[in-house]
């Protein structure tokens, strides 16, 4: 398929997605106000980064004032939405909790470069250890389905925009179920498919598919930043 053709495409195929959703603003939009007490979260609907703060937001009240602050990213921006507006929180006082949650947030980083580094080599040699670890960290907390056990968290979100994308992709391009042999992983997914919050801003698994297939055949290497 033509590169153009390939990128008509999908983006023919965005926009039918966003009809429910705000307007996509593109080069001749109409540039939307600043710091006029009007709160809006600039996303790109495929990006997973972005997705983290989307879900977030869909947890929170659904409007929100920033103060005229702008924060870009997405690590940062979770924190302070839960920080700074109402709704529930993911506050922590168990300190066990914390501590993990913090390691978790630490080792994002490198799950995701090996992740959609792997997209390019051994795809399920590489990849494996990434759903691995999520599927030993999912045992840590035994008294529920998610990463800190029944509560549903932060570190979810962190995760779970990542692990969507992925599986949609690895399951259509090479066949390779990130749940098999993971029960604890399958749950996880399952239980947070059922969250209001996160399942509208999911994004339909061909978009994801041939987003990623575009990127990895016209770049020389896994772009790991999807706002560039």
């Amino acid at each position: 398929m033509e590169v153009v053709g390939l990128i008509q495409r999908w983006r023919d195929q965005v926009r039918t997605l966003n009809d429910h959703r705000p307007a996509v603003l593109d080069a001749i939009s109409e540039p939307p106000p600043l710091f006029d007490g009007t709160t809006r979260l600039y996303i790109t609907y495929t990006c997973p980064h972005a997705q983290r703060v989307w879900i977030l937001r869909n947890y929170k009240v659904p409007s929100l004032e920033h103060n005229g602050k702008v924060i870009g990213e997405s690590l940062d921006l979770l924190k302070y939405v839960d920080s700074n507006f109402e709704g529930p929180t993911f506050h922590l006082n168990d300190p066990a909790k914390k501590e993990f949650v913090e390691e978790l947030t630490i080792y994002s980083d490198t799950f995701i470069k090996i992740l959609f580094a792997s997209f390019k080599g051994d795809t399920v040699k590489e990849a494996g250890p990434c759903f691995d670890y999520l599927e030993n960290a999912l045992h840590k907390f035994n008294d529920g389905p998610f990463l800190l056990g029944h509560e549903f968290n932060m570190v979810d979100i962190v995760y779970i925009t990542f692990v969507e994308k992925s599986q949609d992709f690895l399951s259509a391009v090479w066949n390779y179920d990130i749940t098999a042999g993971r029960p604890k992983l399958a749950r996880w997914i399952e239980e947070i498919n059922k969250i209001d919050a996160y399942k509208s801003t999911k994004t339909d698994p061909k978009v994801t598919v041939e987003f990623f297939t575009l990127r990895i055949e016209h770049t020389s290497t896994v772009p790991l930043d999807f706002n560039k």
